[in-house]
């Protein structure tokens, strides 16, 4: 069958699927093994928009029976550290890909990125140059305009040589020189405007240390670093287009043997997010945030923290598709996806954020009853888990009002509600505290009204969920919200900080929750009965100090908010 024709059933296949299987079906791929690889460069942590990447590069791997390399492009030791290093090997994992052995680092290629880049100047396709950062911006030219040579492009070879020993040395100041290709100042594309290759730079480096001072650039490091390990595919985003003719010049040096092709594809944009490492830094390092980590992040630590599963993550990827054309995923699409996945998933707890005591006068005092909760009525073959009844019980402040309005059937007085699970009470009279403020509202139950759904019984309309105040747990709620309220942060003032949501977080000291959350842990998946889904924080969750997360509300509440605000 053509790799045009849709299999009847299956997905269509993308463009990145149906030119690997062309390239299989027409023996240009070695040994008929797909080689692809997930390179990030180790300068901070991994975002949502690196999910795509990964579930491309590993998932196209895992379907045409090929590897997946993780190679970290440690280019720049100034902006580096094992602190990224781990943070990734660990987002991956997570994620549920394993590279296995096939773990590299630029850094491994070092000597012979040196020796390539010595055999160069040799052959006349790389000189020193002494221009400073501004004076080589100043030659480069414009979109519009050619550059013009640097004067040291026609410096001798011996020259050239002497000079780039003498960086490899050390003799030289940092910023002084730099090695830079010889290829066309008068080039169209303005990043084959002899760019450069190496700098001087005195940092350690995280894996080689001191022993090196001189650092290749990334435009030249990342593709022959594809060529030695034998990628077939070089998979990446659209903003490296421009670098093409950049990669194919580096796999087309004499004495490479292997030459990748580079494929674009559309990268991963969110509303009311922002997918810059650098400006996800900035945010840390204000101290806006808590840390890379920080559930309000986009990062991939931050959504795990925050209760984001890796399948919806990877559903969520799924469903955006790949393309060759950039656009904007709506975040209401992300929302969906996690909520889908953790319906199926998370255990129903009941939880009360903003508690009311309830005392149900003619309940025995003493008495503790225990009734059946289902775990997760969307699984047939759920557990259930006992819940302790008694005769004072917390219920949310909102699931009683004094003066109720129309169409309201919740708790007021003369009302009768049931309790979720349990009996129907009806609201008698209530007690309010120094503020005014309804503090004890009094109640009477029928005690035969356990089983109210049967047809022999009375109907309510309004049913409230509750914890029993003896057994009750005080727990801190963590209430995320979007980190911006800005579609396109930054987009409108210019300054993506002014656009920072006020309440993105708001932090709930005195929960009470039922006592079965004691069981939850660090990874289980939970939904607060009304209140959304939630997890244990995986940093300051503790038996003695519970911490909850909420991950996601229950229906977008912000896209109704919006409306309201005519956004």
């Amino acid at each position: 069958m053509d790799i045009e024709e849709e299999k009847i059933g299956e997905k269509p296949l993308n463009f990145l699927e149906k030119i690997i299987e062309d390239d299989l079906k027409n023996n240009r791929v070695p040994d008929n093994k797909i080689v692809t690889r997930f390179p990030p460069e180790p300068n901070g942590y991994l975002h949502i928009g690196h999910i795509k990447s990964i579930c491309i590069n590993f998932g196209l791997a895992q379907k045409y029976g090929g590897v997946c390399h993780l190679r970290l492009d440690d280019t720049n030791p100034t902006k580096e550290d094992v602190e990224y290093i781990d943070s990734i090997k660990e987002d991956i994992h997570w994620l549920g890909f394993d590279w296995g052995k096939e773990e590299y680092y630029a850094s491994d290629y070092y000597q012979q990125l040196y020796e390539i880049a010595v055999q160069l100047i040799k052959d006349g396709k790389a000189y020193v140059d002494s221009l400073s950062p501004e004076q080589m911006r100043e030659y480069r030219g414009t979109l519009t305009e050619k550059g013009k040579n640097s004067p040291d492009r026609d410096r001798s070879i011996e020259e050239n040589l002497r000079l780039f020993q003498e960086m490899k040395e050390g003799k030289l100041k940092e910023g002084a020189y730099t090695l830079r290709a010889k290829i066309d100042m008068s080039s169209p594309n303005i990043n084959m405007r002899d760019p450069a290759l190496y700098r001087i730079k005195f940092a350690s480096h995280p894996r080689t240390g001191d022993k090196w001072c001189i650092y290749p650039m990334y435009d030249y490091t990342h593709p022959i670093s594809d060529a030695i390990e034998g990628i077939t595919h070089s998979i990446c985003t659209l903003e490296f287009e421009d670098h093409r003719p950049a990669y194919d010049w580096a796999t087309a040096i004499d004495g490479i043997d292997h030459a990748p092709h580079q494929y674009e594809f559309s990268r991963l944009n969110i509303n009311y997010m922002l997918m810059s490492k650098r400006r996800l830094l900035n945010l840390v390092n204000l101290e806006l945030v808590t840390g890379w980590d920080d559930p309000r992040m986009p990062t991939v630590s931050g959504v795990r923290r925050r209760g984001y599963s890796p399948e919806s993550m990877k559903d969520f990827v799924s469903r955006v598709g790949v393309a060759k054309t950039e656009g904007v995923v709506d975040y209401s699409l992300l929302e969906f996806c996690v909520r889908e996945d953790l319906n199926k998933k998370a255990t129903r707890i009941m939880a009360i954020l903003d508690p009311i005591k309830i005392v149900i006068d003619n309940y025995p005092e003493d008495k503790i009853e225990y009734f059946a909760a289902v775990d997760n009525p969307e699984d047939p073959q759920s557990a259930t888990h006992q819940m302790p009844f008694s005769r004072e019980v917390y219920i949310e402040r909102e699931d009683f009002m004094e003066v109720p309005p129309r169409k309201y059937h919740r708790l007021y007085p003369g009302n009768e509600i049931r309790l979720k699970y349990t009996y129907y009470i009806t609201a008698t009279s209530f007690e309010k505290d120094e503020n005014g403020q309804v503090s004890v509202v009094h109640c009477t139950y029928d005690p035969e009204s356990f089983g109210g759904d049967t047809p022999d019984k009375r109907k309510v309309r309004g049913t409230s969920h509750w914890v029993s105040v003896k057994h009750a747990v005080d727990a801190e709620v963590r209430l995320y919200d979007k980190l911006f309220i800005s579609e396109y942060p930054g987009g409108e003032t210019g300054n993506y900080i002014d656009d920072l949501n006020p309440e993105s977080l708001i932090v709930v000291n005195h929960a009470m929750v039922e006592p079965y959350s004691s069981e939850a842990k660090v990874g289980d998946y939970l939904q607060f009965i009304r209140n959304g889904y939630f997890c244990c924080d995986n940093k300051d969750h503790s038996d003695k100090h519970p911490v909850f997360n909420r991950t996601v509300t229950l229906k977008d509440s912000w896209a109704k908010m919006k409306k309201k605000m005519g956004i």
